[in-house]
């Protein structure tokens, strides 16, 4: 296939909190599954249960409870820092593998109103486990991991929890484990994820409600100025399909954009494998579980996130590419698989030519036939 098919990826705007891309050459349906990824499957660290100790507040406990909750705690890498409590073979209800204990012990002694922010929260070192238990998880945290985000830092302010006065405590013992936003929107890292396409509304998908004129009424953003406006004799064209969509990610702080849309990337991958491995006839997945026969999941530890300057990528896959290369502008050790594609690689086995699939699949994962025994990818 030609180039102009592979999947592109420019970076228009990367900040500590927030990335702008336009991603083009998937579908509608590609597009939306990464948006929804991103959202939803990502796992985080959220405290997941508070016991009260001491609360004299204006506040009753499930209130600050909630609030507690919801303030972003940093996650940085944990999906290999941490592990699931259901997965844990602790005994206990707050080991160091599967939880991490913070403390609030706040008392107001002033005459005027004080404020309880997340700054006040302490990390309490857990001592009830088994050094030798093999676990790595412990050695691949960051210094702030599960701290709340920004304590200490001049330029953010901290998360006001609630307001106390003289004489008043508040006193509680808070658990943070891992999860993902599907059981509760807590573990969310994104505040928002959003992305837009056909600016002009040329596939017609959207329908207008005007007085006078659509076009005063209706100002196209400026998305609309990557792309041609339409002329006012042009045809409707009934079997067009949008290819291009501007992203808009917007993190709360506990993991970065960069992690983020790479993670989302990989859990992706992921949930397309175990679809296709799924759909497989028995014979061929004893092939693959007796090693004839796998999916390359390695990931290069050359590629690294470039900076804001390089915002102006090439396509995926070149040189100067957006993901993958590299010298790519977001690239990073976290890309899904290995090989000089674009992006990382489809579920099957990629090739160096290739913007997601193999060697033969040029751009495009490729769509799986059907054989007689079964499903061929």
């Amino acid at each position: 296939m030609d180039n102009e098919l592979e999947p592109i990826v420019r970076i228009r705007q990367l900040k500590r909190d927030r990335v702008n891309f336009v991603l083009e050459n998937v579908d509608l349906a590609f597009a939306n599954s990464l948006r929804r990824v991103m959202m939803a499957d990502l796992p985080t660290v959220a405290i997941d249960m508070v016991e009260v100790e001491m609360n004299t507040t204006m506040l009753p406990d499930e209130f600050i409870a909630h609030r507690l909750g919801m303030i972003p705690l940093v996650s940085a890498n944990c999906d290999e820092a941490m592990r699931y409590t259901r997965d844990c073979t602790c005994t206990s209800t707050s080991c160091a593998y599967c939880a991490i204990v913070l403390k609030l012990d706040v008392t107001c002694s002033d005459p005027v109103t004080m404020d309880v922010t997340s700054n006040h929260l302490e990390i309490l070192p857990i001592q009830d486990y088994d050094e030798h238990e093999g676990g790595e998880e412990l050695t691949k945290r960051s210094q702030d991991f599960g701290l709340p985000v920004g304590k200490n830092q001049p330029n953010v302010p901290p998360i006001l929890i609630c307001k106390i006065r003289k004489g008043q405590e508040l006193k509680v013992r808070c658990i943070a484990r891992k999860g993902i936003a599907k059981e509760h929107a807590k573990w969310s890292p994104c505040s928002a994820v959003a992305f837009e396409y056909d600016p002009y509304n040329k596939l017609r998908h959207t329908s207008y409600w005007f007085e006078e004129n659509e076009r005063d009424e209706w100002p196209v953003g400026e998305n609309g100025k990557e792309e041609e406006p339409p002329r006012d004799d042009e045809a409707f064209d009934f079997n067009a399909k949008p290819r291009k969509f501007y992203f808009e990610v917007e993190t709360d702080g506990s993991l970065g954009p960069q992690e983020v849309v790479m993670k989302g990337l990989q859990e992706l991958q992921k949930k397309l494998a175990n679809l296709i491995l799924g759909l497989k006839s028995q014979p061929e997945v004893d092939l693959l579980t007796a090693g004839d026969q796998g999916m390359d999941h390695s990931v290069p530890a050359t590629n690294n996130w470039g900076d804001a300057g390089n915002a102006g990528a090439a396509p995926a896959g070149g040189s100067g590419g957006g993901w993958g290369g590299a010298s790519s502008a977001w690239g990073g050790s976290t890309s899904p698989r290995t090989g000089g594609g674009g992006w990382g690689g489809s579920p099957g086995s990629g090739g160096a030519t290739s913007a997601w699939g193999g060697a033969s699949q040029s751009a495009g994962w490729g769509s799986p036939s059907q054989q007689a025994n079964g499903w061929n990818v």
